[in-house]
């Protein structure tokens, strides 16, 4: 199935959340139905997301696509949320961002019953993010099978930076 036309329906945005970031919206397409329809069909059909048991949607526009692909896949869903936002016994480790620091985490309970992973997010850019989450399930002992995301800024060369598959929509 041929995506391209989505990409007329991500808005570029310049100097945000910083000076010299160009921001890349994705939620064009969620006023779209068929066009958001379309898009998780096809990220749900990729040979990553079959091999995992369970789908790690990243906060927060992660949760948009992740949920959408769990529900399609009927695999289970868990967050990877940022500091302050999940009780329990959590696994939480730091990350940078193209402009900024942050940290996620992850519920113990919650990876527990699975083995193997998608992590799926809005974007791909520097890697941080996706890295962290790596890092959170490498110290529990978990696979990934890989990274699903909308968008891909290639010239950030994240994806040479991670060790398993990247499934992508739309490279810029």
């Amino acid at each position: 199935m041929d995506l391209s036309h989505i990409e007329q329906f991500i808005k570029s945005y310049n100097d945000f959340p910083k000076k010299d970031i160009l921001f890349r919206d994705v939620f064009p397409v969620l006023t779209k139905p068929k066009i958001f329809s379309e898009l998780i069909n096809k990220m749900a059909s990729c040979k990553i997301c079959q091999d995992s048991e369970a789908i790690i949607a990243v906060d927060a526009r992660g949760f948009i696509f992740g949920t959408a692909i769990a529900l399609k896949l009927s695999k289970p869903l868990i967050p990877a949320r940022k500091p302050g936002k999940l009780p329990g016994d959590l696994i939480s480790k730091s990350y940078e961002l193209e402009y900024g620091e942050n940290s996620l985490s992850i519920q113990k309970e919650a990876l527990k019953d699975y083995q193997n992973y998608l992590i799926v997010d809005d974007l791909l850019a520097t890697g941080g993010t996706v890295n962290c989450i790596g890092n959170i399930l490498h110290e529990a002992n978990k696979n990934i099978c890989g990274l699903s995301v909308v968008v891909e800024l290639k010239d950030l060369n994240a994806r040479s930076k991670l060790e398993f598959p990247v499934e992508s929509q739309i490279i810029y």
